[in-house]
């Protein structure tokens, strides 16, 4: 019996082997992933350090 593991994005069983869409479990979640990848929703929020500012000149 092949081993499983949770799809990163529904949580339903999928397989490493012989899996075209692995990590995930179908085409649908790699999609859905690569849109949520595609609109940010992924980012992590940051504060501006007080460096980047001083890196424009201002005249």
């Amino acid at each position: 019996m092949p081993r499983t593991f949770p799809c990163p994005r529904c949580g339903k069983p999928s397989t490493w082997e012989n899996n075209e869409y692995r990590p995930f479990c179908s085409e649908r979640c790699k999609m859905i992933d690569l849109g949520a990848w595609a609109n940010d929703d992924y980012k992590i929020p940051t504060e501006d350090s007080p460096q980047a500012d001083q890196g424009e000149f201002h005249e």
